[in-house]
């Protein structure tokens, strides 16, 4: 088992890393929540896959509990899913010393973190992620949200959890397209902090994709979750440092949204967004040619969809113009001056390097 704290003062919590630890969940959350009423909030794949046994566990620590399904996807970070969840617990007369378990992936955390952060103005909740992509980011960090027709995660807050538990061995019943998209995340960390864990993945990727071993798998974890951890720590709200973690993401946010959440996985978008924004650190010559090449030979392994032929530079363009991370100097553009380092820019017009990249990554 691995363990360390997220330090943020009076919301400072654990994550704990422990494989095949989902059968004792109850006796964790006994040992860092004294509440015996517990709503768990889950999907309908991971709770067909999952549910039992965590209610189980809950029941053997002598925790009661109801859970709350959701549909699969993206389509569930929405107000009306939000109304949905709050009349669920309003009816089971839930009070504000409950506490909500985000038993799933990115999707029902940010849900389900939104909604305790809403719901009688904060009630606690613990996350249980269980894709790779949700372990090693979205879990961590205390981004809770939903989405808007206009652009994704628009709606949301900061807001912590109470524990972050990680079962790396609920990962064998992710699909391997799942497993791919969660890696993209994970390369994410080597790019923009540390250059050993980016070597560390050129050399592990295959056995960490075909699940080999164990404990390498807890290792990436750890590592992934201690890098975020940090940066969450000097920067809770996104004001400056944290900034880097959207390393990738303007990109591949925009191709989320111009494919309406049903071509890309999330990670997956991210992959192609990292390789554009490397591509950009390169020819604003930020980056090295190495480097850059580096990167291209890593994020080229990746089993993921192709950019579809039909999207176009300007549309791209403009959804990136639909950004938090916009200010009046223009977009703030996580770039990279060497793999493990960054700079954050603005960028006041993307249209023609979008453009120059998409003829680099089609000819």
């Amino acid at each position: 088992m691995m363990q360390f704290m997220v330090d943020l003062d009076d919301r400072s919590y654990p994550i704990i890393i422990e494989p095949s630890g989902l059968n004792h969940i109850g006796r964790s959350i006994r040992e860092h929540h004294c509440s015996k009423r517990v709503v768990v909030i889950t999907d309908e794949t991971v709770m067909k896959l999952y549910g039992k046994r965590v209610q189980s566990a809950l029941q053997q620590a002598s925790i009661r509990s109801t859970t709350h399904v959701v549909p699969d996807g993206e389509s569930s970070k929405s107000i009306e899913q939000v109304s949905n969840l709050y009349t669920e617990l309003i009816e089971t007369n839930l009070h504000r010393d409950a506490l909500v378990i985000a038993l799933g992936g990115g999707v029902v955390g940010d849900l389900a973190g939104f909604v305790a952060a809403t719901y009688l103005r904060g009630i606690d909740f613990i996350q249980i992620p269980t894709t790779l992509l949700a372990q090693v980011d979205s879990s961590v960090g205390g981004k809770v949200g939903i989405n808007h027709p206009l652009g994704k995660n628009l709606i949301g807050s900061f807001y912590q959890p109470r524990l972050v538990y990680i079962d790396p061995k609920v990962l064998t019943t992710l699909d391997r397209r799942e497993m791919w998209a969660g890696l993209g995340e994970v390369v994410k960390y080597g790019l923009i902090w540390d250059n050993l864990f980016w070597t560390f993945m050129e050399l592990h990727l295959k056995e960490i994709s075909e699940l080999k071993d164990w404990d390498i798998i807890s290792q990436m974890i750890d590592t992934c979750c201690r890098i975020k951890a940090e940066v969450v720590k000097k920067d809770e709200k996104e004001s400056g440092l944290r900034r880097i973690l959207n390393f990738g993401h303007t990109l591949g946010h925009a191709l989320e949204v111009v494919t309406d959440y049903q071509y890309f996985k999330h990670g997956e978008a991210i992959v192609h967004g990292m390789r554009f924004a490397a591509w950009l650190s390169w020819q604003k010559a930020h980056l090295s040619k190495a480097d850059f090449e580096r990167i291209e030979a890593l994020l080229k392994q990746f089993e993921i969809p192709e950019l579809p032929k039909n999207i176009d530079s300007q549309t791209l363009f403009e959804k990136t113009r639909i950004d938090k991370k916009q200010t009046r100097e223009g977009l703030q553009f996580v770039c990279l001056d060497q793999i493990g380092r960054t700079k954050v820019e603005p960028v006041p017009d993307l249209s023609n390097q979008i453009s120059g990249w998409l003829d680099y990554v089609r000819k």
